[in-house]
């Protein structure tokens, strides 16, 4: 008997694997799975809304606000005579359901002092949604499609107006 002798086959190598850990683990899985199964199934019963699809969606109005370098305010492109007036209107449409949104246009030579009365009548009007309407940043070294030849400092009939 000799102890130093590992390997009593007489040097060959074992070509088999030992499966026995293998299958054990997988028959543990196979139980995780069995017994998680049926609670990932289990929903919780809802009783939801039903959608009426005959109603139309609303629209809301836009009201177009331009502004022009000598400061002149402009309703839906038609000439407002000055601030109280355009208050006055202001207050009338914010008084619809739903309110119209009020889009600003005013010309990049516009002083800022104008853009906030506007913007503080359209405040105190109660306006919610106000949007600035601007030119896209590769038209801007060019005139507005809408505008005459030679006039680039036009504010565009339906077209954007820069900041």
């Amino acid at each position: 008997m000799s102890l130093g002798n590992f390997d009593s086959s007489g040097g060959q190598p074992m070509a088999e694997i030992n499966t026995t850990p293998l299958v054990d683990v997988m028959l543990v899985l196979l139980v995780i799975f069995i017994i998680t199964a049926p609670l990932l199934t289990h929903a919780i019963k809802l009783d939801l809304p039903q959608a009426d699809a005959s109603r139309a969606t609303e629209t809301v109005d836009t009201i177009t606000l331009s502004i022009d370098p000598a400061g002149g305010l402009y309703w839906n492109n038609e000439p407002v005579a000055d601030l109280d007036t355009l208050s006055l209107r202001l207050a009338e449409a914010a008084l619809a359901t739903p309110k119209p949104d009020l889009h600003l246009r005013a010309h990049n030579l516009t002083p800022y002092e104008r853009i906030a009365q506007v913007m503080s009548a359209a405040q105190r009007a109660g306006m919610n949604s106000i949007g600035f309407v601007t030119n896209p940043a590769s038209g801007a070294n060019q005139p507005a499609a809408n505008s005459a030849p030679g006039d680039a400092d036009a504010i565009p009939a339906g077209g954007g107006a820069s900041h």
